[in-house]
């Protein structure tokens, strides 16, 4: 028996990265997965985002640790497209337990060149995104009557916001706010709802061209560096010093124990909480 066998989590950004850490983790310890990702471009967003290929190998790994999935195609702008996808996961599996909200980005601009649709578009996907999750799943958890817990992934870059992640932190400070309000809302109904406060994993969110460009006008006297080891050398020796505990950055793998985490019995009287996987980013 796994730590979450039984249980059925609905998760956002799902294709690569975190959401299929997550996803892969849930599944080898026992729980269905229902699987989410926006599979195209968003305008505005200079970086590559998963593709429904992508989401297919989310799926692929999945089945290779013996979890049942469905996945499909659903933006989290889109109530619309999420309440097809809740109601595909009810169809299948009877029920959802587990909400891991964890589709996001960043347009990467200093705020002086930050535009109104960076902004608008940002605090779409990660907080008014994770708003329409929530209110996809909620009404079958709550009529359900048997609990839940709904985990949402926010940032540790909300202790500190500014530089290149002016909306991307404001709006996970939102996704704390929320949480709350949540927590307080949904606690009588014995779900549980927390967040997740990483500090930087090297995912496509953090390691493309945009970033790289950026860092290298702090870093780098302005010239592009010579190859992607470099920057990721660049990179590493700036954010080690952002952290208590001597290094760069983390595992997917890392906050996918977090998630199990909280998914679990284990975490059952916990709510309302922000629990901070960051090797003392915000401490320092």
């Amino acid at each position: 028996m796994g730590r979450v066998s039984g249980k059925v989590a609905f998760i956002t950004g799902a294709a690569r990265g975190q959401g299929r850490s997550h996803a892969v983790k849930l599944a080898s310890e026992g729980a269905a997965v229902v699987l989410t990702d926006v599979c195209e471009q968003i305008p505005g967003i200079r970086y590559a985002l998963g593709t429904e290929d992508d989401l297919d190998e989310t799926v692929r790994l999945v089945k290779e640790v013996g979890g049942e999935v469905i996945a499909m195609k659903a933006d989290v702008r889109s109530s619309e497209q999420l309440g097809r996808a809740v109601d595909a996961a009810l169809s299948r599996f009877g029920y959802i337990d587990t909400v891991v909200a964890n589709a996001g980005l960043s347009a990467y601009r200093l705020f002086p060149e930050l535009t109104e649709q960076e902004w608008r578009t940002t605090m779409d996907v990660n907080l008014t995104g994770v708003f329409r999750t929530v209110k996809a799943a909620l009404p079958s958890m709550i009529e359900r009557g048997q609990g839940g817990s709904i985990i949402l992934i926010s940032s540790g870059s909300t202790f500190r916001g500014g530089g290149l992640l002016t909306e991307y932190s404001s709006s996970k400070a939102g996704v704390n706010g929320l949480k709350r309000s949540l927590a307080l809302a949904l606690g009588p109904h014995w779900i549980r709802v927390n967040c997740i406060m990483p500090t930087t994993i090297l995912t496509g969110l953090v390691d493309n061209a945009p970033l790289a460009e950026a860092l290298a006008r702090g870093v780098n006297g302005g010239k592009p560096f010579e190859s992607h080891e470099a920057w990721i050398e660049a990179k590493a020796k700036a954010l080690r010093q952002l952290h208590i505990l001597p290094h760069p950055w983390m595992e997917v793998t890392d906050i996918s124990q977090a998630v199990l985490f909280l998914a679990s019995d284990d975490a059952k009287y916990i709510t309302s909480e922000d629990l901070r996987v960051d090797l003392g980013f915000a401490g320092k």
